[in-house]
């Protein structure tokens, strides 16, 4: 009578492993596949530290955010964003995702949203996953950074995504400013912060800036909206003593720039 050899205890733990790390992978898939045309994409990112980058926290949604920067405004902005495009548009618009630049699902999601980019790090990994984001057809909008110091922060990460692209100022004629809202971009969108000081900018960014990256066929992939916070106008869009002028036209931004990203 022939014996069966006998499968090790290790092994079979392994292969139990790696079952249940296959449908976990599985779940996370299916719960950052989109359920709506448009869902508000927060990106995670790694805050700028020595040597490289430090790990700001990531959590699963929003009624956990936790550290780090690319949590900023969380949860307020996104859930007034989506309540304001889903009022002025007909854009079926789901609950807000956080998305890492590794997660498979990353390329079902047209739009993509990064807050405080002054102070995230992209290593060359995060540079390549995100160029090829936007060079396939992705939008991507940055914002609430301000002065000299967080555009040479946010710059050095840029330039490992896209070394060879000019980064230029998005002329007042260009679609995107136009595609639904014709919008006044010398108006400065200030933070709650700057508000309670009584002025519009922060540090030394006193001059707002509407730049962008575009890709070969003239299509904008990278709506820069440097020394402005147009997240804490969508948070503080129910706060009485935030100008209400100011969550208007932060709305009319938001619903140009996501026309833009699902007709482009």
């Amino acid at each position: 009578m022939m014996r069966r050899a006998a499968i090790p205890v290790c092994s079979v733990l392994a292969i139990l492993s790696f079952c249940f790390a296959a449908a976990g992978d599985e779940a996370e898939a299916l719960a950052n596949w989109p359920t709506a045309e448009l869902h508000f994409s927060r990106m995670y990112y790694r805050d700028y530290g020595r040597g490289g980058g430090r790990f700001g926290g990531f959590g699963g949604g929003f009624s956990g955010c936790g550290p780090g920067s690319w949590l900023t405004d969380c949860p307020e902005a996104e859930e007034h964003f989506t309540m304001g495009v889903g009022r002025l548009t007909r854009v079926d618009i789901g609950d807000g995702r956080m998305l890492k630049l590794g997660d498979d699902s990353l390329f079902n999601y047209p739009w993509l949203y990064a807050v405080e980019v002054g102070r995230w790090y992209l290593d060359e990994g995060d540079a390549a996953r995100l160029r090829e984001y936007l060079l396939r057809g992705g939008f991507m909008m940055v914002d609430d950074f301000h002065g000299t110091r967080q555009w040479a922060t946010f710059l050095e990460s840029l330039q490992r995504v896209f070394p060879d692209r000019p980064i230029v100022e998005i002329d007042e004629s260009d679609e995107v400013m136009h595609v639904l809202y014709d919008l006044n971009k010398k108006i400065q969108i200030p933070g709650i912060v700057s508000v309670q000081r009584g002025v519009t900018y922060e540090q030394d960014g006193v001059t707002p800036h509407w730049r962008g990256i575009y890709d070969d066929k003239g299509r904008l992939m990278l709506a820069i909206n440097f020394n402005m916070d147009l997240g804490d106008a969508w948070e503080h869009a129910d706060t009485p003593y935030y100008p209400e002028p100011m969550t208007a036209l932060a709305y009319r931004f938001a619903v140009n720039y996501v026309v833009y990203a699902m007709t482009h």
